[in-house]
């Protein structure tokens, strides 16, 4: 009788000790410290960039002298080019400056009213602008509006006659969407307005004085390197 029970308590101590020892490891297990997520830094758009650029333009032409009008005809073409600017982001608003120069291909012709039998052609060579920018910052994207001057060459061409060509200031306004797409490297496509006012082909190259005027607008992309 005495060894039976002396059997029962060293079972009893037995399954006292396991149960302990199974509680014991399963509060080690449910106290391990949990790893922390890492950190997201958001994107800042503070710095010095440059890139390149390329596109089309269509817009409109017009050539007016004393002897009426040719009435407006439209002028279109591509444009590629180089672009340098700086950001600075407060908050989530991001102010910058921007520049770039393209070369340019738009151009357009008519043989209407003062036209009629001698052709007039409109062309632009070259354009660029300065502008401010202006941006709302969602971490990696960044919408923005901008505007400033352009500047660019204004040719006029009446055929049998010759060409005057001046470079003329004018004003552009837009906007547009940039986007962080991997390291220091951003895309962005945008549109502009520009306006680059008349230009005066004289009595010798367009048979009499004569105003040109040209605007256009302006779809382009491009890619920017951010330092």
């Amino acid at each position: 009788m005495k060894r039976l029970f002396l059997a029962g308590i060293a079972a009893l101590a037995t399954i006292t000790m396991t149960d302990a020892a199974n509680a014991a490891d399963i509060a080690r297990r449910q106290e391990m410290p949990i790893k922390a997520p890492a950190y997201y830094a958001p994107y800042n758009w503070t710095g010095f960039y440059v890139g390149i650029n390329g596109g089309g333009g269509w817009g409109r032409s017009e050539w007016t002298n004393v002897s009426g009008s040719s009435g407006g005809f439209d002028v279109s073409g591509g444009l590629v080019g180089g672009t340098i600017g700086y950001n600075w982001q407060l908050g989530q608003w991001v102010f910058g400056l921007e520049g770039d120069i393209d070369w340019s291909n738009i151009r357009g012709s008519t043989s209407s009213g003062i036209c009629a039998g001698t052709p007039c052609e409109t062309k632009n060579d070259w354009l660029g602008t300065g502008r401010m920018r202006i941006g709302y910052a969602f971490d990696r994207f960044l919408p923005y509006v901008t505007g400033g001057v352009a500047f660019g060459d204004v040719k006029g061409s009446v055929a049998g006659f010759g060409s005057s060509s001046d470079t003329n200031t004018g004003w552009t306004v837009g906007g547009g969407i940039e986007a962080a797409i991997a390291g220091p490297w951003t895309a962005k496509i945008e549109y502009l307005y520009v306006d680059l006012g008349n230009n005066n082909c004289s009595g010798g190259s367009c048979a009499v004085s004569t105003n040109v005027d040209f605007h256009t607008n302006i779809v382009r992309g491009g890619i920017n390197y951010r330092f």
